[in-house]
């Protein structure tokens, strides 16, 4: 049901001819930003890259007129350079061309990480109907985001894991430095769960490709980057939409959502706010960490160290939350391999709602309470329960019996 719905909106809508749907919005619209930087950088306006007005200037080129298409570049230079091969196309050509590669990114990590299941491996076709239902897919295509290449290094990382490759596992992470919220939890984990292969795998890749742009780019270019990135961390609401914190699902915009009671969104006490994100990802990591230390199948280590880049990660919205899609299908994995034990169906429930609940985001504009935190936040304290040594001694099997 929930497949036909989505899919059949967006085929309906979609399916207006031109730049843009039946509701009069420009079709895969944050993927614009991405041929204009593209564009800038072939011409050697690298100094505009952070320009807003520039950004906005090129929008309205693209739509053919004025518009209230609000946009800001918050990516590395190395990002939009990935898009330089196609600028020479039409903006609807190239978004379709990349919307059509992330697919393929996206569909390609879920059958490797279905194929090292197996519990799975014998659902085939509800794992694809799965994979074609989630929520996540759905919003990073119709806004023409990039979350398949966090997630496609992701996949990678586990992948590296799980065949004993640490080193490469951490080189694996460590690209996802072009978006860095996603290393706001990841390396602490590492770091004090004394992982240190891994972590200096993360360390060389990040600093190879951080060194690799400045060299391309130059400082000006580098500084401009680093002064919008801490400007947008210290003042994250003079960066973001109104309606931001609703379709995020972060303890950061958690804690602002509950906190802050008035309609505008921000308002509120912000201190306070900022206080309790801090805590309670000190709570997370904590978890995550004594997960990552403990003798439990990597599925369930990868997944605790998943679930804490989520949660702590400042800036997510839903699109971004198919960075979850490996452990979701790691946990649903792991509760028919130990269909018996006792954490089995709180899991399995847990898996569900973290697989639904992003969807519902928008309804936190009334409730000011985000049910899709609650339920990443539930999960990573059941695997946190099953790590601990009296569980982990009775339910102790090898990576290979869980994810073989």
């Amino acid at each position: 049901m929930l497949a036909l719905v989505l899919w059949g909106v967006c085929a309906v809508d979609y399916a207006a001819p031109g730049l843009f749907d039946r509701a009069g919005n420009l079709k895969f619209q944050d993927f614009v930003q991405f041929p204009i930087s593209a564009r800038l950088i072939a011409q050697g306006r690298t100094d505009q890259l952070y320009d807003d007005r520039v950004l906005a200037d090129g929008i309205t080129e693209i739509v053919g007129h004025p518009t209230t298409i609000y946009l800001r570049y918050f990516y590395g230079p190395q990002v939009a350079a990935l898009f330089a091969p196609m600028r020479q196309l039409s903006f609807l050509v190239q978004a379709e061309i990349w919307v059509a590669l992330s697919l393929l990114m996206y569909f390609a990590c879920v059958y490797l990480i279905w194929k090292s299941c197996g519990g799975l491996r014998g659902s085939p076709g509800f794992v694809a109907l799965c994979a074609i239902a989630y929520p996540s897919v759905f919003h990073f295509l119709v806004r023409g985001q990039i979350s398949a290449l966090p997630l496609l290094f992701l996949t990678l990382a586990y992948l590296a894991f799980r065949s004993g490759r640490e080193w490469m596992a951490g080189l694996a992470l460590g690209v996802l430095v072009f978006k860095p919220q996603f290393l706001v939890a990841i390396p602490v984990v590492l770091l004090l769960a004394k992982a240190w292969k891994p972590l200096a795998g993360l360390i060389v890749s990040a600093s190879a490709q951080l060194a690799l742009t400045l060299a391309a780019f130059g400082p000006p270019v580098m500084r401009a980057y680093f002064h919008m990135l801490l400007r947008s961390a210290e003042q994250p609401g003079t960066t973001e939409l109104r309606l931001s914190p609703i379709q995020m699902h972060s303890l950061r915009d958690f804690w602002l959502l509950l906190i802050s009671w008035s309609s505008e969104g921000w308002s509120g006490e912000v201190g306070t706010a900022w206080a309790l994100y801090a805590l309670s990802s000190l709570a997370v990591i904590a978890m995550a960490v004594a997960v990552w230390r403990s003798s439990s199948p990597l599925t369930l280590r990868y997944s605790a160290l998943l679930l804490a880049a989520v949660l702590v990660n400042p800036h997510i919205y839903i699109y971004d939350l198919l960075a979850l899609a490996p452990a979701l299908l790691l946990l649903a994995d792991w509760t028919i391999t130990h269909a018996s034990h006792a954490s089995a169906p709180a899991l399995r429930v847990g898996v569900y709602l973290a697989f639904l609940l992003p969807m519902f985001g928008p309804v936190a504009r009334w409730t000011h309470l985000q049910l899709s935190v609650v339920a990443f936040v539930a999960i990573l304290w059941i695997l946190f329960r099953l790590s601990r040594p009296a569980n982990a001694a009775g339910n102790r099997s090898s990576d290979a019996a869980d994810c073989s």
